[in-house]
């Protein structure tokens, strides 16, 4: 981005050009396959991959390159290859099954596996501890930091590089100071605690019976190949007797035509870029939105002094974050959808139209020159390993997402995890969810430290867009849910038609989730679109089931040192 390259990758199905769309493990399109030889690996998110001198990064799923793939012909086809297609078209005659297969599972399949023998070593660590707090951004600081102060025994463990999640990119005080001040006291603190134990880089990927809880560390993928002495990744099996579940929330993208261009993105990867590593994602922006959170966005981009515009579903914003983006002179078009994405070369601008009740558009069409669409359709909890603890989550009407439902495992959820999007709150919960853990095994009183106060804006609740209006997704455009295996509103639809009901058969039918990214961004959108064109509710709809891995996990962490003759 900082180079200006927006083109990183082509879809799997049609071979769509794709950019870069966030900043975090979320990643549907910035797919890379990461270095050469026997250290190869396929499949790695663009967002999460750190550089170092010598790293090797290639695009996937495009011959012979991401700006001239030869396989993107498949494209002009796409109106015969609906969802299920591969299941009507291959199936006759019988005979060339095989044929088919080969052809079929050629194409298949976005990076490729090492055939040397793996150079590294891997290792496996057994542990236990009182508590047990996943994710280091503000509720799982405050957790950790509440637990580690009354004594207990605690893990923390986060995928990033650093702790701090959101507080990374936040311009809110904590008590009077920024945010980042807060954040350095707080983990120099905590690495100076005697019983807390941080392990950075490390994902929680499974929740198990009995608090048993796996972890992947990486230990040496920021370095140079063959330079760690040490082993490669380690696999944390872990025994907790509490768990504080603060893995924080994921932006949902809004469901419009041709969403799925280089230059869209979503807005707190806007911000993110922005505020935490000072890169701007684009020299024109619009910001297209439902909800208060993505006017961040639209602050940092004018501080960054990058022009942009606010187009907002909501006919009647009026947050005090609203306010603060009209006063800076930023234009503010209410009650406004974006209805397409000119896009040659590459992007350059947006097309609006007035929004006219739940299923329409009125007046005329307007055009507005960007090369970046900062996207926000509200946030969904990361109920991933609650869900995995056996628990179900539930559906929250107001904040229009599913959240924690009541724990069957020693766990409790704090902050974005369980719903609550304000800073202030994220770090109130986190403090009273780390006590608790710690009142419950022999520590404190429960009550924990007091909250610090937090000055930030207050947020305006979001209006629901699961379909901007237009033109019947049959018929126009496509509206994309699943970046990476192009399932689109259409598809959805037409798996309706032809008889599916549950999810979790949709699912399987149009590839809906079952990217890299697992559905991370694109399920909740799926699941709604579902509701409503079969006209039930979201929570009769339901969610697909939430498994093991939460992110990919080498089958070298998992095998250890038991190789060979062990």
């Amino acid at each position: 981005l900082a180079n200006g390259v927006r083109l990183v990758g082509r879809s799997f199905k049609y071979h769509r050009p794709r950019g870069i769309m966030s900043a975090g493990v979320e990643e549907p399109n910035a797919i890379v396959q990461v270095n050469e030889g026997a250290r190869t690996v396929p499949n790695s998110r663009a967002t999460q991959v750190e550089i170092y001198p010598g790293l090797s990064a290639r695009s996937v799923n495009c011959w012979p390159s991401p700006a001239f793939d030869l396989m993107s012909v498949t494209g002009c086809f796409s109106r015969f290859m609906p969802a299920g297609f591969y299941y009507k078209t291959f199936m006759w005659p019988a005979s060339l099954w095989m044929r088919y297969e080969h052809l079929i599972r050629k194409a298949a399949g976005l990076g490729y596996s090492p055939t040397e023998p793996d150079p590294d070593h891997y290792d496996k660590m057994n542990a236990h501890c009182e508590v047990l707090v996943v994710g280091g951004g503000p509720a799982g600081l405050a957790a950790a930091l509440a637990a580690g102060r009354a004594g207990a025994r605690v893990i923390l463990a986060d995928e990033q590089q650093e702790l701090g999640g959101s507080l990374l990119s936040s311009t809110a005080l904590i008590d009077g100071e920024p945010a980042s001040e807060w954040l350095y006291r707080t983990r120099g603190e905590l690495e100076h605690l005697p019983e807390v134990k941080i392990l950075s880089r490390s994902t929680v990927f499974g929740y198990y019976d009995h608090n048993f809880l796996a972890i992947a560390e990486r230990r040496a993928d920021h370095l140079p190949p063959g330079s760690h002495r040490g082993s490669r990744e380690r696999l944390w099996r872990v025994r907790a007797r509490q768990v504080v579940l603060a893995t924080g929330a994921i932006e949902r993208p809004l469901l419009f035509p041709n969403n799925d261009r280089p230059g869209v993105m979503l807005a707190s990867a806007v911000t993110t870029y922005v505020h935490r590593y000072a890169v701007a994602p684009g020299k024109r922006a619009v910001v297209f939105t439902n909800n208060d959170s993505a006017y961040h966005s639209a602050l940092a981009l004018h501080e960054a002094a990058i022009p942009v515009q606010v187009v907002d579903v909501r006919a009647d914003p009026d947050g005090e974050l609203v306010q603060r983006t009209r006063d800076l002179g930023i234009s503010v078009l209410a009650g406004h959808v974006v209805i397409d994405v000119q896009y040659g070369p590459a992007m350059d601008g947006v097309r609006i139209q007035a929004r006219d009740g739940e299923s329409g558009v009125r007046g005329p069409v307007q055009g507005i020159a960007c090369d970046l669409l900062a996207v926000s359709g509200g946030w969904s909890p990361v109920v991933h390993l609650h869900a995995q603890s056996g628990a179900r989550p539930v559906w929250d009407e107001a904040g229009a997402c599913f959240v924690p439902g009541r724990s069957v495992q020693a766990e409790r959820s704090a902050g974005a995890c369980a719903g609550t999007f304000s800073l202030a709150g994220c770090l109130a919960q986190g403090l009273r969810a780390g006590a608790m853990a710690a009142h419950l095994t022999g520590h404190c009183d429960g009550i924990g430290p007091p909250a610090p106060a937090v000055r930030e804006f207050t947020q305006q609740s979001l209006e629901p867009c699961w379909l901007v209006p237009g033109p019947d997704p049959a018929r126009g455009p496509k509206r994309f849910l699943d970046m990476q295996n192009d399932t689109h509103a259409a598809d959805i639809q037409l798996a309706a038609r032809e008889g599916y009901r549950n999810i979790e058969h949709v699912k399987r039918y149009t590839l809906l989730g079952f990217g890299t990214d697992q559905g991370k961004t694109g399920n909740i959108n799926g699941m709604a679109l579902l509701a409503r064109t079969l006209g039930q509710s979201i929570p009769a709809t339901g969610t697909t089931t939430f498994r093991p891995a939460y992110t990919p996990v080498s089958f070298g962490a998992i095998a250890g040192r038991e190789l060979g003759e062990l």
